[in-house]
């Protein structure tokens, strides 16, 4: 059988690198005959480095930036050498994984680092650029990315205001006279499955503030504290995104991105899917594997499991999700082509030991999965 393998990451446990992997070596510890097509994927997030190299026989490069809140890291970023393309992870340098819990802090979290490591693949060359959107810990509508390009925010009185969540409500005007030069020589795409607008009820506070730490009675603070910086951009710029699709995406860094470099925006699943061919894969496939830490009914829609699964529909393949955890009623995902969602975890464990032990879990899942197959495949031959 022709079987194509391509989980997302299981986020904090396996990279999609390391899931495929687990997946491979659970079909073959059952029988290694089975013709396996390895296409780790991502949506923008976590992930979306390594995919990328992986598929275009890139490497990753390692640059000195600071963390959302600052402190100093050592972050990596892909690249490809023969076409001088660049492929950075928001998530990286300014990312949710990087802050514990209690570290959550919307006023002061900032995109400075992930601008560090944009101007790090300028000076080696860069001419091409993907960042991927998913997984930052900030509500800082990307201003701190603007400030590593140069860009300086200004109070009423002229004073320069800290690019930081908290302060989008001081600023009242934009310098962007020292602005990287460089920047309009990059051709800059943005991958990123998110389709919110920078403000309201479906903005970047609203539905994603929450898990960046803003607490529900702060919402309304921050919210108007982006729309003052909206407004400010509005005159700066001279054009208006707030209401585009994407603007909100990554506490509003889709918005600052679009109303500064003009870069074109892409499905971070529909890039990744192209440049791997998966479609070509699946067509022509027995079975598609794919899987995440975590599938829930509320959030089918933005998963790669299901952006899958709608490919492989179109060509009558089944497509099996494995999780790490399921959440909800899973009608829509068979709705939308998942022809079952299995969990990993075949014993009571606390999540940290589900994480510690993911590779191990998703490899067992998946020898017990093809042994159903061979048996039933078997059967029907009898």
């Amino acid at each position: 059988m022709k079987i194509v393998v391509a989980p997302d990451s299981f986020k904090g446990s396996m990279t999609s690198i390391e899931a495929a992997e687990s997946i491979r070596k659970g079909i073959h510890k059952v029988d290694s005959t089975h013709n396996i097509v390895m296409v780790p994927m991502a949506d923008g997030g976590e992930g979306t480095v390594d995919a990328i190299i992986t598929i275009l026989g890139g490497k990753k490069q390692f640059a000195h930036v600071q963390d959302p809140l600052g402190r100093p890291i050592k972050a990596a970023f892909g690249w490809i050498a023969e076409t001088k393309t660049a492929v950075i992870e928001t998530a990286a340098a300014s990312g949710l994984p990087l802050l514990k819990e209690e570290e959550l802090d919307p006023y002061r979290a900032s995109t400075y680092g992930t601008g560090q490591l944009l101007l790090n693949a300028i000076d080696l060359g860069a001419k091409k650029v993907i960042l991927g959107l998913g997984g930052s810990a900030t509500v800082d509508a990307g201003t701190g990315f603007l400030k590593a390009l140069g860009v300086r925010f200004l109070d009423q009185e002229g004073n320069e205001v800290e690019a930081m969540g908290g302060s989008l409500g001081q600023i009242h005007s934009i310098d962007t006279s020292n602005m990287d030069k460089r920047l309009k020589d990059i051709d800059l795409t943005i991958a990123s499955d998110v389709t919110n607008p920078l403000l309201g009820e479906e903005g970047a506070i609203a539905v994603f503030g929450p898990q960046k730490g803003v607490t529900k009675d702060q919402i309304g603070t921050f919210e108007k504290g982006m729309a003052n910086y909206a407004e400010t951009v509005k005159k700066h710029t001279g054009t208006d995104h707030h209401t585009t699709e994407g603007s909100g995406a990554a506490g509003g860094f889709g918005f600052s991105l679009l109303s500064f470099l003009s870069p074109k925006f892409e499905s971070g699943f529909t890039l990744i899917s192209n440049l791997s061919g998966l479609e070509n894969e699946i067509k022509q496939a027995d079975f598609v594997l794919t899987g995440e830490g975590k599938i829930d009914a509320q959030s089918l829609y933005g998963k790669v499991p299901v952006g899958i699964a709608r490919i492989a529909k179109m060509y009558n393949v089944p497509t099996i999700a494995f999780a790490g955890k399921i959440d909800g009623d899973m009608k829509t995902a068979e709705e939308q082509g998942l022809s079952i969602v299995l969990p990993i975890v075949d014993e009571p464990m606390t999540l940290t030991e589900a994480m510690e032990n993911g590779a191990e879990l998703l490899q067992e899942a998946s020898a017990r999965f093809i042994s159903i197959v061979q048996l039933n495949k078997e059967k029907n031959v009898q």
